[in-house]
């Protein structure tokens, strides 16, 4: 967007009225505690059990789950921030826009290895133990982070050469446009979310086609039949997840027309679009594998509901009374 758009949405921005800002900051903040406490739950339902971390498909899931967590937390404090007339320093900035670039480039790439993994699981059953051991998974989310890696350092490292170091002392409202303003950075961003994209759905393309193919071949033995029909399913809803993730590499363009097209509601189509491109897809996380998969939703309950066991039966504690 232009300067002439951005002085113009800056003005549009402010038209809220006071209650309407709080309802709107209420909601998302509600939203965010909700998905972060139901994150939490599986992050410590994985901890405490050490069947899940013998499954490469937990382990890559709970690190989905983290990367949501973190990508929740630093977009909903930039959204804070937008409706906060206050200017933070220019190195703090930098370190909230490169953590959200990061986990929002991670979501899909994680998305796109669960569906090789749950490939390899119904079409490649013999080799799925040599194929996903625990080793090579660690090796993936460090590769994830190392691809992400490639769409963000160039930009930082062009605003560090090209940028003089007092730019990094001073405060400015925290924005990924006004921090990387070079034209390059807009390029260099559009070719990354481009291959990014292509590469992303091509893989779940690719998956879903061949675990769909095994579902129709799979008539002699029931099991595998329903093994690879809910392989299916759960790739269905990865792509509806990612579906969700990718509209942050067109939200700019759709907004863009939309606001040309209903220029007075701006400020609820920055509204819909950020609850739509940041919050839907981390809500959709838990319930595609914390709450669907039975063994992991057998452990969840009694941390989700907080729910406490007695471990001493009745009859034991009166023998332990009687023996005092």
């Amino acid at each position: 967007m232009n300067s002439s758009s951005s002085g113009y949405v800056s003005t549009l921005r402010y038209r809220d009225s006071y209650s309407t800002v709080v309802a709107k900051n209420v909601i998302v903040l509600a939203l965010g505690l909700i998905i972060n406490y139901i994150n939490g739950s599986l992050i410590h339902t994985f901890r405490k059990h050490q069947i899940f971390y013998l499954n490469p498909r937990y382990i890559l899931f709970i690190h989905l789950v983290v990367n949501d967590m973190i990508q929740l937390t630093t977009s909903i404090s930039l959204y804070v921030l937008i409706y906060i007339p206050y200017r933070i320093n220019v190195s703090l900035c930098c370190v909230f826009i490169i953590l959200s670039v990061f986990t929002n480039l991670n979501s899909p790439l994680n998305l796109a290895f669960m569906a090789v993994e749950c490939y390899i699981a119904v079409c490649l059953p013999l080799r799925h133990a040599v194929l996903c051991t625990i080793k090579r998974t660690y090796i993936v989310i460090a590769l994830i982070w190392a691809m992400s890696a490639v769409s963000i350092l160039p930009d930082v490292f062009i605003l560090v050469v090209t940028e003089p170091v007092e730019l990094f002392y001073s405060t400015m409202r925290c924005s990924r446009n006004k921090l990387f303003r070079d034209p390059i950075h807009l390029k260099i961003r559009d070719v990354s979310d481009m291959v990014y994209l292509i590469g992303v759905w091509l893989t779940l393309l690719f998956t879903y086609i061949k675990i769909f193919l095994a579902a129709k071949s799979a008539k002699a033995s029931k099991s595998a039949k329903g093994d690879a029909k809910k392989a299916r399913n759960t790739i269905l809803l990865h792509g509806f997840q990612l579906l969700l993730c990718m509209f942050t590499y067109v939200a700019y363009l759709i907004k863009k027309a939309v606001v040309y097209r209903f220029p007075e509601h701006y400020i609820n189509i920055f509204f819909a679009s950020y609850i739509i491109v940041q919050i839907l897809p981390r809500l959709l996380s838990p319930i595609v594998y914390g709450l669907r998969d039975k063994l992991f939703r057998q452990h969840l309950k009694k941390y989700l509901l907080c729910t406490v066991r007695l471990s001493i039966k009745p009859r034991n504690v009166v023998t332990s009374m009687l023996l005092y």
